[in-house]
């Protein structure tokens, strides 16, 4: 069985006996290398950063699984696999944890102002200004408002956190959870119209379709506190992008803590010449540990789709 890698990842997460590994030599094959080797590929293992089209996929004579690595598959024409009976799987599990512990982390940066205050510190003049006990103040997290839309297991592993930091949970989600779930994060469900204007801080953790494209734009925005922190480490497109720098600069809202974007790899230029805003370059699954558990659960759901267990794969439907 032939393997094909649109993405170099490490040889030694995959323990595929009786199976070739084409994996590319730089960071990735190029779609023109990727059409040349994929009719001869049963599988194809993909990454979350690299589009699958349906022009690619249709020259995959005998492909039969594309194994994404990531939890996010809008990267692939599901559509196209579904015609041609192509089955797709995604990671979901190993990207819980990091992915809720970088939201977190970015939540501190923003409210305690901690990127802008490294790079002012490194400035050559900020010695006898940059000190002082009313200069630099920053936003507790302890007492106030947790915003999680989209209380899924990321959602609800970042909840798990707020709780310990002091903070009190409203969530906004397609449906209401059980109240045994409720309890345990001591979670209260609302609508968006609500979460939008009693959150103090606001974390996006919904997979992105066209229903929820710039699910935060201007209206969204004028609805938020002048004291609101925004964080996404879910989909770029949730946001509008141009819509948020002018809240950004117009302290409409207090500040932003992105790890995804709406063009990326592309970073709206307004963006970076804010100081109310952190960023960092789509890592939140970006851990050694996080990465080495994501070749194994590829790894697994290409196990289990050559021994014909469809049902401990994580499909895609």
């Amino acid at each position: 069985m032939t393997i094909l890698f649109t993405t170099r990842l490490p040889e030694n997460g995959f323990h595929l006996p009786d199976c070739e590994l084409v994996i590319p030599e730089t960071p990735y094959f190029s779609e023109e290398e990727l059409m040349l080797r994929i009719g001869e590929a049963d599988i194809l293992v993909s990454t979350f950063d690299f589009t699958v089209s349906s022009a690619l996929l249709s020259q995959g004579k005998q492909l039969r699984l594309v194994a994404n690595f990531g939890v996010g598959f809008n990267n692939i024409d599901i559509a196209y696999c579904q015609a041609h009976h192509i089955l797709v799987t995604n990671t979901p599990l190993p990207v819980i944890e990091p992915t809720a512990e970088h939201c977190f982390a970015l939540m501190h940066a923003i409210a305690h102002r901690t990127a802008e205050l490294d790079r002012r510190l490194r400035m050559p003049d900020y010695d006898g200004i940059r000190f002082g006990v009313m200069n630099n103040l920053g936003y507790s997290l302890f007492g106030k408002t947790l915003g999680i839309v989209g209380m899924g297991r990321i959602g609800q592993a970042v909840a798990r956190r707020a709780i310990a930091a002091g903070m009190r949970i409203i969530y906004y989600n397609r449906h209401q959870l059980p109240k045994a779930i409720e309890e345990q994060y001591e979670a209260h469900y609302t609508d968006m119209d609500t979460l939008l204007r009693e959150a103090d801080f606001i974390s996006l953790h919904l997979p992105y379709t066209p229903q929820v494209h710039h699910l935060i734009d201007r209206e969204a925005l004028s609805k938020m506190k002048p004291t609101a922190i925004l964080i996404n480490t879910a989909r770029g497109a949730h946001i509008d992008e141009a819509a948020l720098a002018e809240a950004l600069a117009n302290q409409q809202i207090a500040g932003a803590a992105l790890d995804v974007y709406e063009h990326e790899p592309h970073i709206s230029e307004a963006l970076l010449q804010l100081d109310n805003v952190v960023m960092s370059p789509h890592i939140g699954t970006g851990t050694i540990d996080g990465r080495m558990a994501m070749c194994k659960n590829v790894e697994d759901n290409i196990r289990y789709f050559m021994q014909g267990d469809t049902a401990k794969m994580n499909l895609v439907r």
